[in-house]
């Protein structure tokens, strides 16, 4: 990576002892990873229309040396050459296959008796659509009869134009099938809080950062996301509850409900006539997230734990295989209870653990120390065990903060100064900023890269141009993400260490929703939108009553600005209204893509206002703009 420094000795030593910790001699995944392998791309770079590569399989050509450089934690070195060096159209069973490598997640094939059921096409649809010609390139061309979306995480439905189209899904000739409440949480989660999950999503998976051993070598979930324009198809049949079945073409399948695990709509499901369970995202080949950094709800592992519990159960010797949607299969009745138990448990052990520290007074910061010197080998050194994507540090943190949200309890930490304020006074309290850098120069010496990005940060926050700080902050972040054995924890750590070095570079703000997303997103998510868009202290004093007419979906609110506050209302007009926007549901739809605006679609009838117009645009001047490219690293 460009102005990057090299590993420590401090960094080198630290890397270093997880080769006498860790299980090396254990190299099943290896064969595992490369089990029924058929064939890959003889291109390795999947391009647009235009020829931009959206996802390249050769991106990771120095992962092939076996042995992990100074600069990367070995433990992760090793995932991501499992993750890169194996892609391509595998057989996991008679009659199911996989396309792996060729996005974050793994999709999925399955035979029916006249043609193909796929399951989880993908981030975006270049992709999804190379494998899908792969899977028509050696199995033969066949129709997809059906698409299961196994929950409700982009990763495992973005790509499905590029396999189907929704004129098919319309005519009856594809079904797509979800679990319960799929389009409320997908659309949900991209709306609200979708620019600055975004902006942290690019910290999370390295978007910022060149591949190579100082910089981006995978996010441990899989390598990286592609660079396309996500897509989306509304379900046509909606799984409910546990145990409900489902014929497709032949093909029978067996659902299990498990809302609130890895995602709020989620569900595993077993092929019974192939022996084959699929365990969604449920299960993978590493330690999972309770909490996930780009930023989301935090997820309940006493709920996962309990629904991988009841999948042990539920499908008791009815499989011989494993597939998820990400990694590879595990193969063999036993080794399959044995895999499933051990996920079950960490995840258990992780909240039964925290709850108990929680109990006897010990707080959010003090508690993953804890947990992190005292965990049991037989579990935690396994290795799709490890903490790859999520750690047992921030997962810690999410149990407590599930139960007993961000207060510690002490009133020191009730009402702290904000981060700028604060870091004046440290400064100021540790002798001015030449000071606190000498005495962050001797721990960096000595190695304590923890404490050096802690009280650096605070002069950083202090003076954001103080070059000296950044650059010291920069290189203490660079040695924490050399050690780190997650992937996520590596690319935030070396993308802030990026970014106070060459500073906050504007590289064109992405899309937050795609247009397939805006499309599906309810007229009540858009208003709620609104509302966190409208600036409370300049609405203060103001009232502002209009009316919302959608011709075409013969839909009516009624939206009132009072308080500093908008509220709405469905299905209700006002007969005080200012205002009132007639408009079509599609018309709105283009405006809020940015391919049209209100003035012009009224200017061609489109739309329409009654009343004061005067009034439309004093709310429309009430509204934010959210910028992409915010700081992180610097206030």
């Amino acid at each position: 990576m460009e102005n990057a420094k090299q590993a420590t000795e401090f960094t080198s030593a630290a890397n270093r002892t997880l080769l006498a910790e860790l299980p090396w001699d254990d190299t099943q995944d290896f064969a595992a990873s490369r089990q029924g392998f058929i064939a890959t791309l003889d291109d390795p770079v999947i391009r647009d229309e235009n020829g931009r590569a959206v996802w390249d399989l050769s991106a990771y050509p120095f992962l092939e040396e076996e042995t992990a450089p100074p600069s990367v934690n070995p433990s992760l070195w090793r995932q991501s050459r499992l993750n890169a060096n194996y892609h391509g159209l595998f057989k996991v069973t008679e009659g199911i296959y996989q396309i792996r490598g060729f996005d974050l997640s793994v999709m999925s094939i399955v035979e029916s008796d006249g043609g193909y059921l796929v399951i989880d096409p993908l981030v975006t649809p270049r992709t999804a659509a190379a494998g899908m010609e792969l899977v028509y390139q050696h199995l033969g061309r066949k129709p997809i009869v059906a698409v299961i979306y196994t929950h409700s995480h982009i990763d495992h439905w973005g790509g499905v134009k590029g396999i189907i189209s929704r004129a098919d899904v319309q005519a009856g000739k594809v079904k797509v099938i979800a679990p319960d409440h799929f389009m409320e949480h997908a659309i949900s989660e991209n709306v609200i809080a979708g620019n600055v999950m975004s902006r942290r999503a690019s910290y999370m998976y390295g978007n910022l950062l060149p591949k190579g051993p100082t910089g981006q070598v995978g996010a441990g979930l899989g390598q990286t996301t592609s660079a396309d324009v996500p897509t989306l198809i509304e379900p046509t049949d909606c799984i409910t509850h546990t145990g409900q079945t489902m014929t497709v073409d032949g093909l029978e399948i067996e659902f299990q409900l498990t809302p609130g695990t890895e995602a709020p709509a989620e569900m595993n499901f077993i092929f019974p006539q192939k022996r084959a369970l699929c365990m969604a995202e449920n299960v993978s080949r590493n330690m999972h997230n309770l909490y996930t950094l780009r930023g989301a709800q935090v997820r309940n592992p006493k709920v996962w734990a309990h629904y991988i519990d009841e999948a042990i159960e539920l499908f008791n010797g009815r499989y011989t295989v494993i597939f998820s949607s990400h990694h590879w299969p595990t193969w063999g009745a036993e080794a399959g209870v044995e895999y499933l138990k051990k996920q079950r448990d960490m995840y258990k052990y992780i909240h039964d653990e925290t709850m108990r520290l929680a109990n006897q007074g010990y707080t959010l910061l003090e508690i993953p120390e804890i947990v992190q010197s005292q965990l049991p080998a037989d579990l935690f050194n396994v290795w799709y065990n490890r903490g790859y994507y999520g750690t047992v540090s921030h997962n810690v943190k999410a149990v407590y903060q599930h139960y007993l949200g961000f207060f510690d309890g002490n009133p020191a930490n009730l009402h702290p100064l904000p981060p700028q304020d604060a870091g004046q006074k440290y400064v100021e309290f540790m002798g001015g900023a030449e000071n606190l850098l000498a005495k962050a120069r001797e721990s960096f010496d000595k190695g304590e890269y923890r404490w050096v990005a802690q009280v650096v940060n605070h002069l950083v926050f202090a003076d954001p141009d103080n070059k000296a700080a950044r650059n010291l902050q920069a290189d203490a972040l660079e040695q924490l993400g050399y050690q780190a054995e997650s992937g996520p924890w590596r690319n935030f750590y070396l993308s802030a260490a990026k970014e106070l070095r060459d500073g906050v570079q504007d590289l064109g703000a992405p899309k937050t929703a795609s247009p397939d997303v805006i499309k599906a997103m309810s007229l009540d998510m858009f208003f709620d939108l609104l509302a966190v868009r409208l600036i409370g202290p300049k609405a203060a004093g103001r009232v502002i009553t209009l009316n919302a007419h959608f011709t075409d979906s013969d839909e009516q609110y009624v939206l009132i600005v009072e308080n500093g506050v908008l509220n709405y209302a469905k299905g209700k007009q006002s007969a005080q209204a200012d205002a009132t926007l007639i408009i079509t549901r599609t018309a709105l739809d283009e405006i809020l893509l940015g391919e049209a605006t209100l003035a012009e679609k009224t200017a061609v009838g489109e739309a329409q206002i009654e009343g004061n117009p005067e009034k439309l645009i004093e709310f429309l001047y009430l509204l934010d703009t959210f910028e992409f490219w915010f700081n992180i690293v610097t206030p």
